[in-house]
């Protein structure tokens, strides 16, 4: 039975997290009572007295964790985004490219994507490999999740009877979430990124429009929706899809589970395309996808990685 520690447990990822571990009768979580959350002394026990230690929390904190490791078979998860484009951590989307599935399991580090990264990487990264878009091609993100990915005051916020039921925010295209996208999706720099927020609990949508001037001469709806299936093949809980013309799109399609869609839809009178990742932001884009990696990290993952 593996010893999993929550170190942020009560935050909203973490409670998700927590959720979906408690019936399972491979692990045992290990948890601190509400007034040693935050002592030192206490998570760095939880921390070296663990097989895996996923981190729930601000980027600062979950630093100040990885600092208390003195168990050299601890393995940590990060949830937080401050170590997601540090090279000695693995990138913890498993079917982002050939190979990323094993190393994630054999990592004693795995940095946790955000939720908008996870839709955004996986609509651009196949294309990129796959010689259909070029590294400085002019890429905008639009998307927009639920409530529930801001945590307990966006939560609060949402669900006060005078709340908005729509706002786009992070204007400033400084959104913490723009590194990981350019790196993982192998841009030279970062696309224009305009997230927004709905009045509902949870699921998102990410959009990649796709103009002429974007993708490489001669490139069709087509290629890229092939290459997409190419790309997941063989990835049980990521799906691609053409869309017809009086499509539409539900955010909240997919909540409650760890499955991403992918939908491509192209014009052929002006040749211009748009593509979308639908996933839930709790789900595939948090704490499902945490899920999913620990138990890579804990199946055959857990030998490779003692082996070194």
């Amino acid at each position: 039975m593996a010893r999993v520690f929550i170190d942020g447990e009560a935050g909203t990822t973490g409670l998700q997290i927590h959720a979906r571990l408690r019936a399972r009768d491979d692990i045992e979580l290990v948890s601190l009572p509400d007034a040693l959350r935050k002592d030192l002394d206490a998570r760095a026990e939880a921390i070296n007295g663990s097989d895996v230690t996923i981190l729930c929390l601000p980027d600062a904190a979950a630093k100040e964790s990885v600092s208390l490791l003195a168990n050299p078979t601890t393995r940590f998860i990060d949830a937080s985004t401050a170590h997601r484009i540090d090279d000695d951590w693995t990138y913890g989307f498993p079917e982002m490219t050939a190979g990323n599935t094993d190393a994630v399991a054999r990592s004693r580090f795995v940095a946790n994507p955000g939720c908008f990264p996870t839709g955004a990487i996986a609509l651009l990264r196949p294309l990129r490999e796959a010689g259909l878009l070029s590294a400085d091609a002019p890429i905008t993100i639009n998307a927009v999740s639920g409530y529930s990915g801001g945590g307990k005051a966006l939560i609060a916020e949402m669900e006060a009877d005078d709340a908005p039921s729509f706002f786009y925010y992070g204007l400033d295209q400084a959104h913490k979430h723009l590194p990981e996208i350019t790196k993982y999706s192998l841009l030279d720099s970062a696309p224009v990124f305009v997230p927004s927020v709905g009045r509902y609990h949870q699921g998102m949508i990410v959009q990649v429009p796709l103009s002429l001037s974007s993708v490489m001469p001669g490139t069709t709806a087509a290629q890229i929706e092939d290459a997409l299936r190419a790309h997941y093949a063989d990835a049980d809980l990521i799906s691609v899809h053409g869309l017809d013309g009086d499509a539409r799109l539900n955010p909240e399609m997919h909540n409650d589970t760890t499955q991403m869609s992918l939908h491509v839809r192209g014009s052929a009178a002006t040749g211009q395309i748009a593509l979308f990742a639908v996933l839930d932001n709790l789900g595939k884009g948090a704490s499902g996808a945490a899920v999913q990696n620990l138990d890579l990290m804990l199946g055959d993952g857990a030998a490779l990685a003692l082996a070194g």
